[in-house]
C-alpha cells in the first residue's frame, strides 16, 4: 500500500505488481550489450587483457631467467676459489707464496700474489697465469720480488681469463 492513495504500488505501465511473483523481468538483449559495452565486458576487452597476461608473464619469465643467469646459478660450474697455505721468506727482496687453487678441470686461471711489509703496505706484486689442470685442486708455490724486506706474501685474488 501507497501511503498516499493506499492502493498497491504499479508499474509505470499502470498494470498491478504481482507480490508473489519469484521471477526476475528479464533484461533485452539489446540492453544488456550495452550494459557489458558500458563497463568494459566486451570481446576485445578480453583479449586486451589476456594480452596484458601473456606480455607480463614473458617479461617476468625473461627477468627471472636474466636473474638467475646474472647470479650464477644457471652458469655457476666456473668457479674459481683460491686459499693462502703459507709463506716464505727467501731474502730481503723475495718471498715464496704457497696457495691452494680450486678451478673446473681445464679451466685457465690467473691470480695475483702480492708481498706486504709490517705496515701491510704492498711492496711485491705478481700476477700469475695457471694453464687449465687435469685436477679439481691443485697446490701451488710461485716466488715475488719486492722492493724491501716483506713479512708475508698472499694470493690476493684469481679470476677466469
Amino acid at each position: 500500500m501507497t501511503p498516499t492513495t493506499g492502493q498497491p504500488p504499479t508499474p509505470a505501465s499502470g498494470a498491478p505488481i504481482d507480490p508473489d511473483a519469484d521471477i526476475a523481468p528479464v533484461t533485452p538483449a539489446p540492453v544488456a550489450a550495452e550494459i557489458d559495452a558500458r563497463y568494459g565486458r566486451t570481446p576485445r576487452a578480453k583479449q586486451r587483457k589476456r594480452l596484458f597476461a601473456f606480455t607480463a608473464a614473458g617479461g617476468f619469465v625473461v627477468v627471472l631467467a636474466a636473474w638467475l643467469f646474472w647470479g650464477g646459478v644457471i652458469d655457476g660450474l666456473e668457479t674459481v676459489d683460491a686459499q693462502n697455505t703459507g709463506h716464505t721468506i727467501l731474502s730481503d727482496s723475495e718471498v715464496e707464496v704457497t696457495w691452494q687453487l680450486t678451478a673446473t678441470p681445464g679451466q685457465d686461471v690467473d691470480c695475483a700474489l702480492q708481498a706486504l711489509n709490517e705496515s701491510f703496505g704492498i711492496i711485491g706484486w705478481k700476477i700469475v697465469h695457471i694453464p687449465g689442470a687435469t685436477e679439481r685442486t691443485q697446490s701451488l708455490t710461485e716466488v715475488v720480488r719486492t722492493s724491501e724486506q716483506s713479512v708475508t706474501g698472499l694470493i690476493y685474488r684469481c679470476w677466469l681469463p
